[in-house]
């Protein structure tokens, strides 16, 4: 049997400060909370394109430890376009971010943080940015 692993589902975060994660990923990145199903534990689904890409649960009423750091997890990475906009709408929010490009690539890089202290790295191909 041949095996294909396809593209990245989803990303689970354990977090104590499910509001300001939720505010972070809809005001930062333009996530949606959507529809979620009736877990036995609070939590939030948010979206981007239709598709539930990162699952959120509420730690805040467990005894269950938060990890100070993002473990194992190095980064959650997006492929994204409007380079330009973005980094002006993440001034604009007040996030430290830094920019990389890829060497011998058209890929450029805009590294953040959100709430729970995990690496967010957004993937811009210059040639699908529009110069704006």
């Amino acid at each position: 049997m041949k095996m294909s692993v396809g593209v990245l589902d989803h990303c689970n975060v354990s977090t104590r400060k499910l509001d300001e994660t939720v505010r972070f990923y809809e005001n930062v990145l333009g996530f949606t909370n959507g529809p979620r199903p009736p877990f036995n534990f609070p939590g939030a689904w948010l979206y981007s394109s239709g598709h539930p890409v990162l699952h959120l649960n509420d730690i805040s009423q467990t005894d269950k430890q938060q990890r100070t750091d993002s473990g194992v997890i190095d980064h959650v990475a997006f492929g994204c376009r409007g380079f330009e906009g973005t980094k002006r709408h993440l001034s604009e929010k007040g996030i430290p971010y830094h920019v990389n490009q890829v060497p011998n690539s058209a890929r450029w890089q805009i590294f953040l943080r959100d709430p729970n202290n995990i690496e967010i790295e957004l993937n811009f191909e210059s040639k699908n940015e529009t110069g704006e």
